[in-house]
C-alpha cells in the first residue's frame, strides 16, 4: 500500500507553441490558456482548430473565432457550428473584426426562421441593433416590444423596417404608441409614408412638419389619398 501511496503522478506535458496546439493531452483549459495569447501565428491556430478534441468544447470554439489572428476561413467554419446565443455573444464582441460580426449576424438572421418564439423574444432583447431589427418583422407583438426596447436599437434600423412592404401592422402600432422612438423626427416620417399608421397618429405627427415638408413627406407616402388631403387641411 506504502509503495502505490509513493508513486510517482505522472507530470502535465509541456505544452507551448508550437507543438501545443496538435498535442494529444491538450484540454479545454490548456487550450483556452494558449488563445489567450497575442502572440500565436495564425498557422497555430489553424492547427488548434484541427484539434478535434478540444474542439468538442464550446468555450474554445468561441475563442478560436474571436482571437485576432484567427484565419477568416477557420473563424468562419466555426461560427456555423456555434449555437444560437454562442454565436450572438460573438456578434457582440467589440473587438472582432467587421466581417466577422457581418457574418456571425447573417448566420443568426438565416436561422431565425427554424427557432423558438422564446429564442426569438431574447435574442430581440440583447441581440445586435442588426438581428433586432430583423425580429422588429415579425408578426408577435411581444417580440417586436421586446426588439423596440433593445438597447442596441436605432432610428435608423426602425425607419428601414417601416419602409418595408407589407410591414406587421403590429410594428407600426407599437412604434407610434412609443415613448421614446414615436418622437423621434426620422421614424415619424416613416409612419407617415406608410399606409397602416391609424389616422389619429398620423394627424399628431403632421402637425409637427411644416406645410411645405409635410407636402414633401406625402408625396412618398402609401396613405390613402384621402387621409393625406386630412392630414393637409387639418394641420
Amino acid at each position: 500500500m506504502a509503495a502505490e501511496d509513493s508513486a510517482p503522478v505522472p507530470a502535465l506535458p509541456d505544452l507551448r507553441p508550437p507543438d501545443a496546439a496538435s498535442e494529444p493531452a491538450l484540454n479545454e483549459d490548456l487550450a483556452l490558456s494558449l488563445l489567450k495569447r497575442n502572440d500565436l501565428t495564425a498557422e497555430l491556430i489553424e492547427k488548434l482548430s484541427k484539434n478535434s478534441a478540444v474542439m468538442k468544447s464550446r468555450k474554445v470554439k468561441r475563442a478560436v473565432v474571436a482571437h485576432p489572428r484567427s484565419p477568416r476561413h477557420v473563424a468562419v467554419s466555426i461560427l456555423r457550428q456555434l449555437f444560437t446565443f454562442d454565436l450572438m455573444q460573438i456578434a457582440l464582441l467589440p473587438t472582432l473584426a467587421g466581417d466577422l460580426k457581418v457574418a456571425a449576424e447573417e448566420a443568426l438572421i438565416r436561422r431565425l426562421e427554424a427557432i423558438t418564439p422564446g429564442e426569438k423574444l431574447s435574442l430581440a432583447r440583447r441581440a445586435s441593433g442588426r438581428v433586432a431589427g430583423m425580429l422588429l418583422l415579425e408578426p408577435d407583438p411581444r417580440i417586436i416590444r421586446a426588439a423596440l426596447e433593445n438597447p442596441r436599437m436605432t432610428e435608423v434600423v426602425i425607419s428601414r423596417a417601416l419602409t418595408r412592404t407589407g410591414v406587421s401592422p403590429a410594428l407600426v402600432l407599437a412604434v407610434c404608441g412609443h415613448a421614446k422612438w414615436s418622437l423621434r423626427r426620422e421614424i415619424r416620417v416613416a409612419l407617415l409614408r406608410n399606409e397602416k399608421t391609424p389616422l389619429g397618429y398620423a394627424l399628431e405627427f403632421a402637425r409637427t412638419f411644416p406645410v411645405r415638408v409635410l407636402k414633401e413627406i406625402l408625396e412618398g407616402s402609401r396613405l390613402p389619398q384621402d387621409v393625406k388631403g386630412q392630414l393637409l387641411k387639418r394641420r
